[in-house]
C-alpha cells in the first residue's frame, strides 16, 4: 500500500501569524510539491490572496484552495473532504498538505475527518501546529486565573461560563503537537521564558514548545512531526464541546461562531500608508476590533501594499506589482466580537 499523504494543521488565534508562518515555510520548499488549504472567517479572502501572490517557486495559485462557505470544523462534509479528495484525484498529488484554519475553528473535528473512510487510508495528520501571540498571552489575555474566576462566580452569575475566546483558544492548545510561541521580538527573554511555562502547562505532555519571530522556524521543524494526531483524538480533549462518534452523519457541533462578524470596509488608495497604519491602530483600540486585515494601492507606486493588525500593532509591506485592471483602491476585512459599530469604524477608516 502506497505511504499515506502527510498533512499539517496550523491552527491558531486570530492575528497569531499562521499565513505568514506558512508563507515562510513556502520559501524552503525547495521542489517539494506542497498543497495548501485556506479556511478564512470573512468576505475577503487575504489569506489565501497572500499566499498566492507570493511568487515563491512552487507555490502555483492552484496549488492554494480557498474554503470560504463557513468554518473549516463546521463544513467538513460540504467542503474539506471533497477537496481532499480533490487533490489526492490529481494526475501529480502533493507531497504535503498544509491546512491553515481560521481564528475560529475547531481543531478537533477536523483531526476527526481524517478517519472518514473517504480519505482515511491515503492522507494522515503529520501534526498540530498551534500558533499563538507571545505577546497577547504575556499580557495574560489568554492565561486564565480559573481560581480567581470560580471566586468571582460566587458574586457575579455573568462568569458562570468563559469567553468564547478562551474556550477556543484552550481547545486550541489542547489539540496541538506542536505551540509555536510567535512575535517573541516584541518579548525580552524572560517573558519569552514565562509564556513558554504557561502554554507548557496547558499542553498535553511531550508536546513541543518553540519560539519564533515573524513566523520563521525551519521546515523540518514544522514538517515531518509524524503524529499520525487523527489515531489519538481522544487524547487531545475538547473542553467545551462534545461531539458524536459518529462523524459521517455530520452531527454539528455547538460553537460559538454567532460571537463574531466581519465585514468588509472600501476606501481610497492612500497618500501615506505609514499615517494611514498609525489611524487604524487608533481605529482598532476605540472599537474594540480584533483584527483588521487586507489590501490598499498607495498613490505613485505600482506595487500592492498588503496591511494586517492584531490589537495596536500594524504592519504593511508591499507583496507584488498590482495587476492591469486591478482597481486603484483599499480594501480591508474587519473582525471582531458581535456588536461591532459599523457604520462608525467604516466612516473612520474611511476618513483616515
Amino acid at each position: 500500500m502506497p505511504a499515506k499523504i502527510p498533512a499539517t494543521i496550523v491552527t491558531g488565534f486570530l492575528g497569531a501569524g499562521k499565513t505568514t508562518l506558512i508563507r515562510n515555510m513556502l520559501t524552503q520548499a525547495e521542489g517539494r510539491r506542497i498543497a495548501l488549504i485556506i479556511n478564512e472567517f470573512g468576505d475577503l479572502g487575504v489569506d489565501g490572496d497572500i499566499l498566492k501572490g507570493c511568487g515563491i517557486e512552487n507555490c502555483a495559485d492552484e496549488d492554494v484552495v480557498e474554503l470560504s462557505n463557513g468554518c473549516i470544523c463546521c463544513t467538513v462534509a460540504e467542503d474539506f473532504v471533497p477537496t481532499i479528495e480533490a487533490l489526492l484525484a490529481r494526475d501529480t498529488p502533493p507531497e504535503h498538505i498544509v491546512i491553515e484554519t481560521s481564528g475560529l475553528a475547531l481543531p478537533q473535528p477536523l483531526v476527526r475527518a481524517f478517519n472518514w473512510p473517504a480519505i482515511a487510508t491515503r492522507v494522515t495528520v503529520d501534526g498540530v501546529v498551534t500558533v499563538v501571540d507571545g505577546k497577547a498571552v504575556s499580557e495574560g489575555r489568554f492565561a486564565h486565573d480559573h481560581a480567581a474566576v470560580d471566586a468571582q462566580r460566587a458574586a457575579d452569575e455573568s462568569l458562570d461560563h468563559e469567553t468564547p475566546l478562551s474556550e477556543l483558544f484552550e481547545d486550541q492548545l489542547t489539540c496541538a503537537d506542536m505551540v509555536v510561541v510567535n512575535k517573541t521580538d516584541l518579548l525580552e527573554r524572560d517573558e519569552t521564558t514565562q509564556v513558554a511555562a504557561d502554554l507548557t502547562n496547558q499542553t498535553r505532555d511531550a508536546v513541543r514548545i518553540v519560539r519564533a519571530s515573524h513566523g520563521q522556524l525551519p521546515l523540518d521543524i514544522l514538517l515531518g512531526q509524524n503524529a499520525a494526531a487523527e489515531n489519538d483524538v481522544s487524547a487531545r480533549h475538547e473542553h467545551h464541546h462534545h461531539h458524536h462518534d459518529d462523524d459521517e452523519e455530520h452531527h454539528h457541533h455547538e460553537h460559538d461562531h454567532d460571537d463574531f462578524e466581519s465585514f468588509v470596509v472600501t476606501a481610497p488608495e492612500l497618500s501615506d500608508p505609514d499615517a494611514f497604519a498609525a489611524q487604524v491602530a487608533g481605529v482598532i483600540q476605540t472599537h474594540d476590533i480584533l483584527r483588521l486585515k487586507g489590501f490598499a494601492t498607495v498613490k505613485g507606486k505600482p506595487m500592492r501594499l498588503t496591511l494586517q493588525a492584531v490589537g495596536p500593532r500594524v504592519e504593511t509591506y508591499f507583496d507584488r506589482p498590482l495587476m492591469g485592471d486591478e482597481p486603484r483602491q483599499t480594501r480591508l476585512v474587519v473582525i471582531g466580537q458581535t456588536g461591532l459599530d459599523r457604520a462608525a469604524i467604516t466612516a473612520a477608516l474611511q476618513d483616515a
